[in-house]
């Protein structure tokens, strides 16, 4: 059982994900920064940040809430992450940035399944008591 959000795999891999897209854009020119790249860090920095949270919550519920909420963020940074591409300020080959976007809405979802299923598995263990 994983005991530390610093364990979970996908919590890693948004982490890397988030430190990557900062030093892109801290790069860019001042209209850059000020209008897609405050965007872009907050989106990217939300997704860890909301599996921190989630993971610290007591109830399944607010857990998942958590894991919404972070796909929500990871749906956004790919929103800011296309049209940076569209703009000509992020190149399209970035393949560690690629390979986190394309990684990391499977993880997501397998550790949304796996909450659920704890939270069946709990409400089982409780009403054979």
């Amino acid at each position: 059982m994983v005991l530390k959000v610093e364990d979970l795999d996908i919590y890693q891999i948004s982490e890397n994900l988030s430190d990557r897209i900062w030093v892109i854009c801290t790069k860019w020119d001042y209209f850059a920064k000020d209008t897609i790249g405050k965007q872009l860090v907050r989106a990217a920095d939300s997704v860890s940040a909301n599996l921190a949270e989630g993971h610290g919550r007591y109830h399944f519920n607010d857990r998942l809430n958590y894991c919404y909420y972070a796909r929500g963020s990871l749906e956004e940074t790919k929103s800011w992450i296309s049209k940076a591409i569209r703009r000509k300020l992020i190149a399209t080959e970035i393949s560690e940035i690629n390979h986190a976007l394309e990684l990391l809405p499977k993880k997501l979802n397998a550790y949304i399944g796996s909450i659920k299923k704890a939270r069946e598995a709990n409400k089982k263990n409780v009403q054979a008591t």
